[in-house]
């Protein structure tokens, strides 16, 4: 029996986003202390619920009533390394979705050995930038630190070798968003380069993804991880297109993009999704 084709349509993505504000997720963030506040204000403005929840003893625990989870490697000291791996064994043993974001990997060791024990205990998704995922996949050296060298394309076979070895979802930001599965792939070319500039302008897309992974559903052109994560990633770039436009730089866009996500609705999603 062929597979059945899947697209992201403005529909579906406004779909998602109407199940996230009608039930908000509660998203445990281990994540970077540069974007904490920003990736919290960004799950605020989008509808979900933060929650900080990074000391052993305690993620482990959080891990198995959120409603999904976000491991970011941007500053891992050790009580969050620790705490890290508790999480994402709880996630697992009680379903919940996760999301890896392996940020830097590959040219600094510490992180590059977490993201391997932790990509073995098989994310529901890996949000990163091309480099990133090349590296993680042992097809590249890493990025310039948290910055990407590669474009998306050329990253394509080491996520899909990634989906398809560990059963994740890959996300690969860049100039086009591309989000794989290992079988089927989906482009979206929304976005701005100003979310570049923005500390966290990366970084909160995976606690944004791990949001939309908590309404998902059933697979399904309407449904699934792929879907979800690609929905997450169209709703997170149309609002920061759409604040781009009456930005006049990084300290202006930050606030307006908040307020494009609190504001973001299926009229402007329909009007400025760009998806293949």
């Amino acid at each position: 029996m062929s597979r059945m084709t899947i697209r992201l349509t403005p529909l579906t993505v406004s779909n998602h986003l109407s199940r996230l504000r009608a039930e908000p997720p509660l998203v445990q963030c281990l994540t970077n202390a540069v974007v904490t506040n920003f990736t919290a204000n960004v799950l605020l403005a989008l509808g979900a619920a933060p929650a900080m929840t990074d000391i052993p003893g305690e993620a482990g625990p959080f891990a198995r009533v959120a409603s999904a989870v976000l491991i970011n490697l941007g500053t891992p000291h050790a009580d969050q390394r620790t705490a890290m791996l508790e999480a994402a064994e709880a996630a697992n043993a009680a379903g919940t979705p996760w999301v890896l974001d392996p940020v830097a990997v590959g040219s600094l060791p510490v992180r590059t050995a977490l993201a391997s024990e932790l990509l073995a205990l098989r994310p529901t998704a890996v949000r990163a930038n091309a480099s990133e995922i090349m590296a993680l996949a042992g097809l590249g050296s890493g990025g310039r630190g948290v910055d990407a060298t590669d474009n998306p394309e050329d990253a394509l076979p080491a996520a899909s070798l990634l989906a398809a070895k560990y059963g994740c979802i890959v996300a690969v930001s860049g100039a086009t968003d591309v989000i794989t599965d290992g079988t089927d792939t989906l482009r979206l070319s929304n976005g701005t380069s100003l979310l570049t500039k923005v500390t966290g302008g990366g970084c909160a897309l995976g606690a944004v993804t791990a949001a939309f992974l908590a309404v998902a559903g059933d697979a399904g052109p309407d449904g699934g991880g792929l879907v979800a994560a690609a929905a997450a990633t169209a709703a997170y770039t149309v609002a920061a297109e759409h604040a781009a436009a009456s930005a006049s730089g990084p300290g202006s866009f930050a606030p307006i993009f908040l307020d494009a996500l609190w504001h973001l609705d299926a009229e402007l999603v329909a009007e400025r999704l760009a998806a293949a």
